[in-house]
């Protein structure tokens, strides 16, 4: 459980400096320069999630349980990991309308992936997993809507065929993901 949570405080960590420190992090970006900065950026938050990757396989290897789901929770779980692929995909299709009303969908996407597989798991593995990628989204969620205010931050409005578009790359992404990738990747078949 140590490498698992040593990851977590790696990969989420990187990805939090704008939260805990902005003014930080402005300054190396002028310092290192943008290629520099993301290049290190990428380093520390491959490591970190080399780390989750070990250290949730070790946990998985010695299971503690602390509840056992009902078998119902998979097909809900299901029913969220699909709309958190198609706010994924609302992250980066242009112009398309689920960005325009909701703003930061890639971080609902991720509340709502870790939600889903809280939902379906019950081991302490999946609890600290799960829930440490719901609590950071949730707070960078508000963290990042309060930079939108403080800049008057305006999103350009989606258009139907942007939103169609990405409706049909986040289910392709999910059915791609849920019956190959997911057993392929994680060694788990969610549908058998």
């Amino acid at each position: 459980m140590t490498v698992l949570i040593l990851g977590l405080i790696v990969f989420l960590g990187v990805h939090s400096t704008r939260i805990v420190a902005d003014d930080w992090r402005t300054a190396q970006l002028k310092r290192l320069g943008e290629g520099a900065w993301k290049g290190i950026y990428s380093v520390v938050s491959l490591v970190g999630f080399g780390l989750i990757v070990w250290g949730f396989g070790l946990a998985r290897q010695e299971p503690v349980v602390l509840w056992v789901p009902p078998t119902a929770m998979r097909h809900v779980a299901a029913l969220l990991t699909l709309i958190a692929f198609i706010l994924l995909a609302a992250a980066y299709v242009p112009r398309n309308a689920i960005k325009s009303r909701l703003h930061h969908p890639m971080l609902l996407g991720v509340k709502t992936w870790a939600l889903a597989h809280l939902l379906a798991n019950g081991r302490l593995a999946d609890l600290v997993l799960f829930g440490a990628f719901l609590a950071w989204a949730v707070v960078c969620y508000i963290a990042a809507k309060k930079r939108d205010r403080a800049a008057g931050t305006q999103y350009p409005a989606g258009t139907a065929a942007a939103t169609a578009g990405t409706a049909v790359v986040g289910i392709v992404l999910w059915a791609l993901f849920a019956f190959w990738l997911h057993g392929v990747l994680i060694g788990v078949r969610p549908f058998g």
